[in-house]
């Protein structure tokens, strides 16, 4: 590849600032696939600090939606990103499993939800049920890229 594309392609970022834009940014998308068909939806999210991001599904439609594609998707794939006022920006994508969570996962669930998720103080109005939707996503594989900043 071109050297030309250097500067729209970026520097691979390191682990620590990995999981520093895990840790600040609060809100991306996630992604996954049902029989074939993908379907991409933006989040809150929390971020344990080590390899796992929360996600609460709230507001279900009658259809369930998010809930049948995560249940039905053997990996699912979440990206965040900031974009500064001088147009530097940096984005992080994590993939691997994702799984609803036991109630006794809760507490480390709302912990990392309420460090760092995007309006993390709605979830306190957020009844804890029996079977919580909160699903986890297990990070197998972590990457990100920046340019004009690092």
């Amino acid at each position: 590849m071109s050297s030309d594309f250097q500067p729209l392609l970026g520097a691979e970022l390191e682990d620590s600032v990995i999981d520093e834009v895990l840790t600040e940014r609060g809100v991306g998308v996630l992604s996954m696939a049902a029989e074939g068909v993908p379907y991409g939806v933006p989040l809150s999210f929390g971020y344990d600090g080590e390899d796992t991001l929360y996600f609460v599904f709230l507001g279900a439609t009658t259809e369930l939606r998010k809930e049948t594609y995560a249940e039905q998707a053997d990996v699912a794939s979440f990206t965040t990103f900031d974009i500064g006022p001088d147009g530097a920006w940096r984005s992080v994508i994590v993939a691997g499993p994702l799984s609803r969570i036991e109630i006794d996962e809760w507490d480390t669930a709302r912990e990392s939800l309420a460090d760092n998720a995007y309006q993390s103080n709605l979830l306190s109005e957020y009844e804890l049920q029996e079977n919580p939707n909160v699903w986890a996503l297990k990070a197998q594989k972590r990457s990100g890229r920046a340019v004009g900043q690092q």
